[in-house]
């Protein structure tokens, strides 16, 4: 089974940290996206860019209308993304554990959201 893995982060409360903080946690992701990669089961992992630069598309009366900024109001937004394969629910839950958004950063409002899907294109 693929899983889906979206590392949410509270952009009010990263902001509030001060640079060193941000830098002594950051500084800390390599090292445990290598041990979860180092798996074999990470098919895709990525951070994603800042959201001032994401654009939203939606149906709106028989045409896309095109709007900037994440696709919803939420306190949190999704800072970047993982898939891995998983034989049961309980390795995927061990395997999103490794992640950054996992482990490090509650002060950041960290949060890794697993969620099963169905479906996989690609190699």
């Amino acid at each position: 089974m693929k899983y889906l893995g979206l590392a949410y982060y509270n952009p009010e409360k990263f902001a509030a940290m001060t640079p060193e903080a941000v830098d002594a946690l950051v500084s800390q992701c390599p090292a445990l996206d290598e041990k979860m990669r180092a798996t074999g089961k990470v098919l895709v992992s990525a951070s994603l860019g800042e959201p001032d630069k994401w654009t939203t598309l939606r149906p709106r009366a028989g045409k896309v209308q095109v709007s900037d900024g994440p696709y919803t109001e939420s306190k949190e937004l999704v800072g970047g993304l993982f898939v891995i394969e998983a034989d049961s629910h309980d390795e995927a839950v061990r395997l999103a554990s490794m992640h950054p958004a996992a482990t490090l950063g509650e002060e950041g409002g960290w949060a890794v959201e697993l969620i099963p899907i169905g479906f996989y294109l690609g190699d």
